[in-house]
């Protein structure tokens, strides 16, 4: 015989927020919860204490009920976090404000919803962030920086390591690179005037 769905309620307000847990109490004990985890966290971490406290007591057919969605968190990546640990549990979810049930089909399909807006965010910023770093080696810079020396100075660097006029750690000093930088650049330097020696051969 499958029983009866255990309703539990969690009430969370943020900390210096005037407001209490009361009207938040009232409503999840009107709709029926045999017990209220109460909080004064946050809602930007979901690592809070008496949540956590709640997700590990909960058993197969247990339902957690919030008086609204963000009472659980304001993070959508946290919320959704939240929402796989409690149906990892095999419990389900309900929000009073939103109407929002996983009990049911139509419930679940909003989650879903829900995740799928956010994978979309997800790969709308990785988009942009792929873009970002083409633009950033177009303009010659590299993770998104720009290049600190310029073709000249770079130029100036190899022609005064290679002639003999200046060290290389005198150069790194002079132009504030470091001393790998100016070998690397004096190795290019040295590369690109050998293919041309070729070139010319």
């Amino acid at each position: 015989m499958t029983r009866e769905p255990y309703l539990i309620g969690y009430a969370r307000v943020s900390k210096g927020d005037e407001q209490s847990n009361a009207a938040q109490r009232r409503a999840l004990d009107a709709a029926g919860c045999k017990r209220v985890f109460e909080e004064t966290a946050s809602g930007g971490r979901w690592d809070r204490p008496k949540l956590l406290e709640m997700i590990g007591q909960l058993r197969e057919g247990d339902v957690v009920v919030v008086w609204k969605l963000d009472r659980l968190s304001r993070s959508l990546k946290d919320m959704l976090h939240i929402m796989e640990r409690i149906e990892l549990a095999g419990a389900g979810f309900r929000s009073l404000t939103e109407a929002i049930d996983t009990t049911t089909a139509a419930g679940r399909m909003m989650m879903q919803m829900v995740g799928s807006f956010a994978e979309f965010e997800r790969a709308m910023i990785r988009e942009r962030t792929s873009a970002g770093l083409a633009q950033a080696r177009a303009e010659g810079r590299i993770g998104g920086r720009r290049r600190k020396l310029g073709d000249k100075q770079r130029r100036e660097i190899a022609e005064s390591v290679t002639s003999g006029r200046k060290s290389g750690a005198e150069m790194a000093r002079l132009y504030g690179v470091s001393e790998p930088t100016v070998s690397r650049i004096v190795a290019a330097h040295r590369q690109q005037f050998s293919q041309q020696q070729r070139e010319q051969a």
